[in-house]
């Protein structure tokens, strides 16, 4: 699913564009963490629609953020679009975005997937749930809190917890239960584990059809890109996962999402929340879902076929802005844990 700008061509493309930024009427500038082939057409319909130009730069949403910040006020970014709440709160937290006041915005995306002062909003959904092997497990856990039951003990497979979407995970955690929970969490967590936290979410499930991990922890699109298109390792294993929404009988699944802000020194600032309202169309949202097997942020927009089959859930409604502020804590509890 990566274009081919990500990596080193991404560099060479930020490099070209910074020689010679747009500031002209009918352009917009956007620094993009989304490396999708699918995001194409929300571009191209886009400048059809409205006859703005995007100009776009893709990059880590590290390296993106770093530019920014060093570009200062001679910025020629207008918007930054990235994956993960904790990301867009860092760039909130570091005063790189200013306020957009849209009523198309505030009325389409519900209010926990915006920022409480509107410097950013959320434009797809990535839920966080469990995915099992529906031959050896009768009795998948149906919360987070359950993971670290011993029941589990040896059957959980998980990445990292440098990777982001753990580090969300865990945020959530203690913005629910607390620090000293949220640790005996993470430790019982760490005690279940089938193997060291290795991959990415693909690899995790590749686990449950090798049969080394009978529960994985991963983001709905992973699944569903598997079940739309051939992902080696795991479509031809397919049949034999089940999948759990966490916590629907109390606070909701846990989501993440992918969003975007207008930046504070934007020279296209007009261009740039038109392109963010546009992100919010019916037509946009399907995008999301039909393209890259994400739900959509904005409610009764209707789901990709692949995401469809996965069914809806109730989310949890915790404001995504508290990912980002227990981010530090969050990796301190899992250093606490020895979960490495």
């Amino acid at each position: 699913m990566k274009s081919a700008t990500a990596g080193s061509s991404a560099a060479a493309a930020l490099l070209v564009a910074l020689a010679a930024p747009a500031f002209a009427e009918g352009e917009l500038n956007l620094y993009s963490a989304r490396h999708y082939d699918t995001d194409e057409a929300l571009y191209a319909d886009f400048t059809k629609a409205t006859g703005i130009t995007i100009n776009r730069i893709e990059a880590g949403a590290d390296e993106l953020f770093e530019r920014i910040r060093a570009e200062g006020a001679n910025s020629p970014a207008d918007v930054f679009l990235t994956v993960d709440a904790g990301r867009l709160w860092r760039a909130a937290d570091a005063g790189i975005l200013a306020p957009v006041d849209s009523e198309i915005l505030e009325r389409r995306i519900p209010a926990y997937l915006q920022h409480p002062d509107n410097l950013w909003f959320s434009f797809s959904q990535r839920a966080r749930i469990f995915f099992y092997d529906k031959e050896t497990v009768d009795a998948p856990p149906l919360t987070y809190e359950a993971l670290a039951e011993p029941r589990y003990e040896g059957m959980i497979c998980a990445r990292s917890s440098s990777n982001i979407y753990m580090l969300s995970l865990m945020a959530s955690m203690i913005a629910h239960h607390g620090e000293e929970a949220a640790l005996a969490w993470a430790e019982g967590l760490n005690n279940n584990l089938a193997r060291a936290p290795q991959g990415g979410d693909t690899d995790q499930l590749r686990g449950i059809v090798s049969g080394e991990c009978p529960i994985a922890v991963s983001n709905t699109y992973y699944f569903a890109r598997a079940l739309a298109t051939n992902v080696d390792g795991l479509t031809e294993g397919v049949e034999k996962i089940g999948w759990v929404f966490p916590n629907q009988a109390d606070r909701g699944t846990h989501v993440n999402v992918s969003g975007a802000g207008v930046l504070r020194n934007a020279p296209n600032r007009e261009n740039a929340v038109k392109f963010l309202e546009y992100l919010a169309s019916d037509q946009a949202q399907k995008y999301f879902s039909d393209g890259n097997y994400e739900y959509p942020a904005v409610p009764g927009v209707g789901l990709g076929d692949a995401v469809a089959q996965l069914g809806l859930f109730r989310s949890d409604n915790l404001n995504l802005s508290a990912l980002g502020e227990n981010q530090a804590a969050a990796v301190r509890l899992y250093d606490q844990a020895g979960y490495r």
